[in-house]
């Protein structure tokens, strides 16, 4: 499968990547941390619920520019809720991840997005609708067309992987990338200059804290 984010464009050397935090949220076992590694590491292996949030970084090629993603893997239990908000703080972008195996995964994710519409004003941040597991197909529960009809009536981006088969997953993390470069080109040059710019076209205001 073609790489289209790992060959730096001309003169990307120059100068450094954009630095964008990505929020990767969803139940536990809808295989967050499994689509982080297998995007990050290109690796695929059991993995033990996340406790609290772990932690990844990636440089991402893009044909026009570089970024770097600093993706945070939030745990999906509920007993781990009120502490990943904090870490929706200075997101750009966000993964809601369910298994399309699991109806209650996909009504999860809707609640997700619910918390970020709190958090954030609407296109502030870019959020991608990910239906993962599709190697699980013939357990499945929730539609592609179910999850296609959500995604575009919240005007989010959607699409569906496999963390195992490593279907779809760098194109998924790549539309994200995409999209947030389209997004700043938009922004005017006193935005730019500002660290961490929030990537919505409204007006500027202070993040409250987001711990219920």
């Amino acid at each position: 499968m073609a790489q289209k984010d790992t060959t730096p464009p001309p003169g990307a050397a120059l100068r450094p990547p954009r630095v964008f935090k990505l929020v990767l949220l969803g139940s536990g076992s809808v295989g967050k941390s499994s689509l982080a590694l297998r995007y990050v590491k290109n690796d695929f292996k059991s993995i033990l619920p996340t406790v609290g949030c772990a932690f990844f970084t990636k440089v991402v090629h893009m044909e026009a520019a570089s970024l770097k993603f600093e993706i945070w893997d939030t745990a999906g239990q509920e007993k781990y809720h009120s502490v990943c908000h904090l870490y929706l703080r200075g997101a750009n972008a966000a993964l809601l991840v369910y298994d399309i195996t699991s109806k209650d995964s996909f009504v999860r994710a809707q609640s997700w997005l619910k918390d970020l519409e709190s958090e954030f004003l609407p296109g502030e941040v870019v959020v991608m609708l990910l239906g993962n597991k599709t190697d699980l197909n013939k357990e499945r529960e929730v539609t592609f067309e179910e999850g296609k009809e959500f995604a575009e009536s919240k005007k989010l981006l959607f699409m569906e992987t496999s963390a195992r088969l490593n279907h779809q997953v760098t194109e998924a993390f790549s539309a994200v990338a995409r999209e947030l470069l389209q997004r700043e080109e938009t922004v005017g040059p006193t935005q730019k200059e500002n660290a961490r710019v929030a990537l919505n076209e409204g007006p500027p205001r202070q993040v409250r804290c987001c711990a219920h």
